[in-house]
């Protein structure tokens, strides 16, 4: 079997949202890796901020803004998600800025759509999915991966297309966001709008809300790591002498205190994100993620999951307080009570979120199992029970 790479859109036509507004056609950018079998397909759900561009280098006629493939150590010829043996789709979501129909689009007059784009949730994410592997000719698939808001939409999948899904592994994530996390998040939102250029979400030839937007990753990505990954990454070190403090205005009294190291690595990471990522699509995105319940429509969890079938590997890690392990904990219990056969696999890690993103040694493993083999994989372990995982 190849390991190649395809990418391009396609144009779905009409696609109604869940809120019941319409567009006459919805554009969605994928990449497959791999050569499809019939029976080998596997789905990848991509994080709030990322593309489809999951794996492999970037080429030049690639239009997905990030140059790093961001689960490269993941997906890929002889690795977890092996391509040489996996047909592997991964598709930006509707309401991104990779390719997909979003608010940085053009609208039905040739102009961005910007706010007038319709409110997105999960549920339209993974309907877009389906239609789009209808169109690649995939009916059922072998397993739908993916880490962190990825992992909500993995969830959806097993409520919304039981039927269409062998195995579900939903990484970093949990059936619904806690108060604390939605606060940030709303903040984050708060500052987008608060900046003068977000211009009630019409900025586009213009300048754009690129402070307000700087503030929004910068709350993400204290969201994302640890306090121990912090400790140990920044301590309350000041930055070097040739640090450049020009990211937002400072007042006078600034020069007399020192820049630290956490805030120039804040800045940084936050400058190189505007100048990838759209404002307005963050707003939808949050919106999405903040919107998901799993159990939304039914009595609870396990009810919600009633007709999926399959086997789950719920992964979660110990330093992440965006999704704990407790809520981990608390979803593999749904599956549980659903019937399912599931593994709560904890990994040991100081990183926090951005664990399933960095950790490839300790995340491969059990991923490459469970897609071979089901929760009955060697490198699984299930935290429900502190032996092998339930069968």
């Amino acid at each position: 079997m190849s390991g190649a790479t395809d990418s391009g859109a396609v144009d779905l036509g009409a696609f109604e949202f869940q809120c019941g507004d319409e567009i006459d056609r919805l554009e969605v950018a994928y990449e497959t890796y791999g050569e499809f079998t019939g029976d080998n397909a596997v789905l990848v759900c991509h994080a709030l901020t990322g593309s489809q561009h999951v794996s492999g280098r970037r080429r030049a006629e690639d239009t997905a803004g990030q140059a790093r493939a961001w689960w490269d150590d993941i997906v890929g010829p002889g690795k977890a998600v092996d391509t040489k043996e996996y047909y592997v789709v991964c598709a930006n979501v509707p309401g991104s800025c990779y390719g997909t129909t979003g608010p940085a689009s053009p609208g039905p007059d040739g102009e961005p759509w910007g706010t007038r784009f319709p409110p997105v949730t999960v549920r339209d994410w993974t309907r877009a999915q389906r239609a789009l592997l209808d169109h690649l000719g995939v009916g059922r698939l072998r397993a739908v991966v993916g880490g962190s808001v990825g992992g909500m939409n993995v969830l959806d999948w097993a409520v919304a297309y039981p039927d269409d899904v062998e195995l579900v592994a939903p990484i970093a994530t949990a059936a619904r966001l806690d108060a604390q996390c939605l606060a940030i998040d709303a903040i984050a939102r708060r500052a987008i709008q608060s900046d003068p250029d977000w211009n009630g979400g019409d900025y586009y030839g213009g300048d754009e809300p690129r402070h307000g937007l700087a503030l929004a990753r910068q709350l993400g990505h204290v969201m994302y790591l640890s306090k121990e990954s912090m400790a140990d990454k920044f301590g309350r070190r000041s930055a070097g002498r040739d640090a450049v403090r020009d990211a937002f205005p400072t007042d006078p009294a600034a020069s007399f205190f020192p820049y630290r190291d956490v805030e120039s690595y804040l800045d940084y990471n936050a400058e190189k994100f505007v100048d990838r990522f759209d404002a307005n699509a963050y707003l939808y995105l949050t919106r999405a993620m903040d919107d998901y319940d799993l159990s939304e429509g039914y009595e609870d969890d396990a009810a919600a999951l009633g007709a999926f079938e399959g086997e789950a590997l719920v992964m979660s890690f110990t330093g992440d307080w965006h999704f704990t392990t407790e809520q981990a904990d608390s979803l593999a219990d749904a599956f549980r009570d659903a019937g399912a056969p599931v593994a709560h696999h904890v990994v040991e890690s100081d990183h926090g979120h951005d664990a399933f993103l960095v950790e490839p040694e300790k995340v491969g493993p059990p991923l490459r199992d469970f897609l071979a083999d089901g929760v009955a994989g060697q490198s699984i372990t299930d935290r429900g029970d502190d032996g092998p995982a339930d069968l």
